[in-house]
């Protein structure tokens, strides 16, 4: 159970993924750096290396954030083209409880490009043609690349640090807060995304006030903190909130209010650590616990779990439902490790799950995990030991292949020799990483919150497909 990210406003931290010597001529390829496995010798430095990104980023909303959500726009469902723009609300973990606010905000002018993982194989063809060019135009293309996006943001004070905060789908305007005080609050923040999608601006920032806005609802039954929300995605304005006190609450939708069930969902022996609702059941939605299990629960039944099983044999840190082929969950703990669980083949109301992956790349505790919403197979993971990683599932080692690959990448990089072969991409350069989210309309985008502020990565071997389903 790793959460804490209370500090002060920080610095700029330079991004890295390759470590090479300082000099300037390297008497070797760099190497691909690995934390918790690599040290830094005397001379030597993090390097980023941008062929790696179509897009790469770091912003900061003023105080370090634990969570935050992107915010479902009317921009189009799909989109592909650069320049992109993002919305989202972040919560604050700022120094003095007063201190505190959520941050509406608008992220435009998102530009960067395609590019291949490794150079075209036919001699002589078009596409060789067009990927060679001088050190001058890829130095222009570059700066064109990177350069800076425009940042506006939005204040709202927020009584107490914001452990977490989620925007419903169906009305992305109405945001669910937890807060460390011990209450769970709903936001109407229409007004101040309105603001944001008129201004016209090519300024960041805007003005430095913090908004006094009141709740629609404010829950304060919960008989502790917490830090587990979810919205239901298939009944419109349903919530569940948990705490660390092993309880669940149901919210249900009225007119302009919320009714919040105070007869609370019990099953766990341990602190309620994250929720998720099935992505295609009204009724169920599944928990997870510091006491190593899963629960699915059905709020037409009762109040005890439908099903519980052991999932990990530590704390279950996070969990995350697939919405694109939902027998599966992915479930992340403080052991590092995660596992995809086949909720098809759960015996008993209570047992053992039939794991169809476990993985243990990670050297400290996960902290946030999230299937993309546009390939069934891809996964995301960030975890405490400062790394984003993006799984595919569907990939199987093929010897032949990577050393092809290796023989291409041999001058650019010294790569791991046992990495996982559904290991697709590794992101470093963020300290304590906390919450990541993939772009439900922007295919291959990510968006990462740590200690140190946020990222928004796009990967260049992340392929941009429409949605399918099954793996």
């Amino acid at each position: 159970m790793v959460r804490s990210l209370k500090s002060s406003k920080k610095n700029k931290k330079k991004k890295g993924s390759k470590k090479g010597e300082s000099s300037t001529v390297p008497s070797a390829p760099p190497k691909v750096w690995q934390p918790g496995v690599d040290q830094l010798e005397e001379g030597e430095e993090l390097q980023f290396d941008p062929t790696a990104y179509n897009y790469l980023r770091g912003f900061d909303i003023g105080w370090p954030c634990l969570s935050f959500d992107i915010v479902h726009d009317s921009l189009g469902l799909i989109r592909t083209e650069f320049p992109h723009t993002v919305y989202g609300v972040a919560g604050t973990q700022a120094e003095k409880a007063s201190w505190n606010y959520i941050g509406i905000f608008k992220l435009s002018n998102i530009t960067g490009k395609k590019r291949q993982l490794v150079p075209a194989p036919s001699a002589g063809s078009d596409v060789d043609m067009e990927s060679e060019s001088s050190s001058d135009e890829e130095d222009e293309e570059e700066s064109e690349d990177f350069k800076k996006p425009v940042l506006q943001l939005n204040k709202v004070a927020h009584e107490g640090c914001v452990n977490r905060i989620r925007s419903m789908t169906q009305k992305p305007h109405i945001c669910a807060t937890w807060a460390d005080a011990g209450h769970v609050q709903v936001w109407d923040f229409s007004s101040f995304l309105n603001s944001l999608a008129e201004s016209e601006t090519d300024v960041s920032r805007g003005d430095n006030s913090i908004h006094r806005h009141t709740p629609i609802v404010k829950f304060g039954g919960h008989k502790d903190e917490g830090y587990a929300v979810d919205w239901s995605p298939v009944v419109t304005g349903r919530l569940v909130s948990g705490d660390c006190n092993k309880c669940i609450h149901l919210w249900e939708p009225m007119s302009n209010t919320w009714n919040v069930d105070t007869n609370p969902f019990v099953g766990h022996t341990a602190s309620v650590e994250d929720l998720q609702w099935s992505p295609t059941e009204a009724d169920v939605f599944a928990s997870c616990s510091v006491d190593g299990t899963i629960a699915i629960w059905d709020i037409r039944i009762g109040k005890s779990p439908a099903i519980s099983f052991k999932a990990h044999d530590v704390d279950v840190n996070v969990i995350s439902w697939n919405r694109l082929s939902s027998i599966f969950m992915a479930s992340g703990s403080d052991d590092g490790s995660f596992s995809i669980h086949d909720l098809r083949l759960i015996k008993g109301k209570s047992g053992e799950s039939q794991v169809a992956a476990h993985f243990n790349y990670h050297k400290q505790p996960v902290t946030s995990i999230e299937w993309s919403p546009h390939e069934a197979s891809t996964l995301a993971v960030s975890s405490a030991d400062h790394q984003l990683t993006i799984w595919d599932l569907s990939l199987e080692r093929d010897k032949e292949e990577e050393a092809e690959f290796r023989t291409q990448m041999q001058e650019q990089a010294i790569a791991p020799e046992d990495l996982p072969a559904p290991l697709l991409f590794v992101h470093q350069g963020q300290k304590d990483l906390k919450e990541l989210h993939w772009h439900s309309q922007i295919p291959g985008m990510l968006i990462s919150t740590s200690a140190d502020g946020f990222n928004v990565l796009m990967p260049a071997n992340i392929e941009i497909t429409l949605p399918s389903a099954g793996f």
